[in-house]
């Protein structure tokens, strides 16, 4: 295989050919085989904005061919978890379209159909050779020899077919790759050519007729008009073999004759500049979607991984990248998964938000922790209307909310401290004067709780604003951290602030006299 040295710009017309804009194809095909990885759902991104940039048709298609391995619960969350992304298609499960069926287990007999026309045509041949006796083979090669298959079967007599198929000798149908070069224009990495002899005839079909990969995805492409087919970097190594198989089909007819335009998007690397892998944490969608991340700063993020809206800004909103895209501005080099940026440019995305935005966000993890009743008492949701712009600067991740805003929603004698902000016997004066200090208060608004316990506890007892706050905080909340101490007392109310610090000074252990 031979690569550029550095990616090309590419002109247009490589990018379009002699399409218009909205005849741009291009599919996103999944197997629904677990959590969705952050490297697939970049590929869905970049081929999402691709299509709505130029106005094409984003096609959803669902490679389920790998029956040990899919999962229905797989299937119904890949759909699910695209639709919260925002990834909308044009065609596929539940859409439909004019080329159905999107799934691929519902595609057998096309499948089976188009193998018998390649057979016929010569184009493809059925392969009787034994793994033992491919191994034998491979053990007496010519050291330096091109590995692979030797194509020990591709020009047996039809005698000896005919003798083979008589005795019930099982087969695999294998490609007939043309003994010449492969040669294709990359959008994101310029030209490439693969050698021949690195391009062994390979399977399509299975000895139990299964059809494999290497068939159905270029099968797929070619009847459903895929026009582009931008994907990860680690299936470059597959792409000729997807090129003489489109060509072979193209030679009897079926689809539109055309071969995809490719693009290679660069490989996501994880810790240790390794390929981040489904094993790896942080690796999974369900990960961010738990932890409270927006889908739009997911996505923000993703598409950093290789492409950028301008040098010298990294926060943007999808219909933003929607009218930027580029693919020829996509860098080859490998990008690596920096969780604390990503989680940095959440935090922007929350901020950005409307407050009545957030509200609606964050609702969802404050029911998850039984904190809100579903749907939301109507003194609940003002609670929280009122509590969120105390958070929203303070936030990185939605699921924060909980340690942030959940003392405004429990009972009183449910409030815990934590033990790290365990309060020394010495608070108890600080807490008296406190507790007067509400208790005498004609107007309970936040200036008027910051001006009463300024007066009694700083200027009072002659404390510092942080050894005077701390220990109420403390008591309110039961965390050293929290939301603006003034703003919370007066949504909590003068009874349940009362309440806590009486409360918190009991769990004192007053020094003997």
């Amino acid at each position: 295989m031979t690569l550029p040295d550095a990616p090309l710009d590419a002109p247009l017309d490589v990018v379009l050919g002699d399409l218009r804009p909205d005849q741009v194809r291009v599919r996103f095909p999944p197997s629904p085989t677990g959590n969705l990885h952050v490297g697939n759902v970049r590929s869905a991104l970049f081929n999402w904005a691709f299509a709505r940039h130029h106005g094409g048709t984003f096609v959803l298609r669902i490679e389920d061919t790998d029956a040990g391995r899919n999962l229905e619960e797989s299937y119904t969350g890949l759909l699910e978890a695209l639709t919260w992304l925002g990834l909308d298609w044009d065609e596929g499960p539940v859409k439909g379209g004019p080329y159905g069926p999107y799934i691929q287990s519902e595609r057998g007999s096309i499948y089976s159909d188009i193998v018998d026309k390649l057979l016929r045509a010569g184009l493809v041949y059925r392969c009787y050779c034994t793994r033992e006796e491919i191994e034998a083979r491979e053990a007496v090669r010519p050291k330096g020899a091109p590995s692979g298959y030797d194509g020990f079967c591709r020009d047996l007599s039809a005698e000896r077919r005919a003798e083979l198929e008589g005795a019930g000798t099982l087969s695999v149908v294998r490609m007939r790759v043309p003994d010449a070069p492969i040669e294709f224009d990359d959008l994101v990495r310029g030209p490439i050519r693969f050698g021949p002899e690195h391009v062994p005839d390979y399977v399509l079909v299975r000895g139990n007729g299964e059809p494999l990969y290497t068939l159905v995805n270029p099968v797929d492409d070619s009847l459903m008009d895929i026009t582009h087919v931008l994907r990860g970097e680690d299936l470059l190594p597959s792409t000729p073999r997807q090129i003489v198989l489109y060509q072979a089909l193209a030679a009897i007819g079926v689809g539109s004759g055309r071969t995809p335009v490719f693009g290679h998007l660069p490989t996501v690397l994880g810790e240790g500049n390794r390929r981040l892998s489904k094993r790896d944490r942080g690796s999974g969608l369900s990960e961010y979607r738990e932890a409270g991340y927006l889908p739009e700063a997911l996505l923000n993020y993703l598409a950093l991984l290789g492409w950028a809206i301008a040098e010298d800004r990294d926060v943007f909103s999808l219909a933003e990248m929607v009218d930027a895209f580029d693919i020829r501005r996509v860098n080859a080099n490998p990008a690596r998964f920096d969780a604390r940026k990503c989680e940095a440019i959440n935090a922007l995305h929350i901020r950005a938000l409307e407050p009545a935005e957030l509200t609606r966000a964050l609702l969802p993890f404050l029911q998850g922790a039984g904190l809100v009743a579903e749907p939301p008492k109507a003194e609940e949701a003002q609670l929280l209307h009122a509590a969120t712009p105390l958070v929203q600067e303070r936030m990185n991740t939605l699921s924060e909310v909980v340690d942030m805003l959940g003392f405004l929603f429990r009972a009183d004698a449910d409030v815990v401290i934590d033990p790290a902000a365990a309060l020394a016997p010495e608070a108890d004066a600080t807490l008296a004067a406190a507790a007067a200090a509400l208790t005498e208060l004609q107007t309970f608004d936040h200036a008027s709780v910051e001006a009463a316990l300024r007066s009694a506890l700083v200027e009072g007892l002659g404390l510092k604003p942080k050894l005077a706050f701390g220990p109420v905080r403390v008591a309110i909340t039961g965390r050293k951290i929290s939301p603006p101490l003034f703003e919370s007392i007066e949504l909590l109310g003068r009874a349940s602030a009362l309440a806590r610090i009486e409360s918190a000074r009991a769990t004192l252990t007053r020094p003997s006299a």
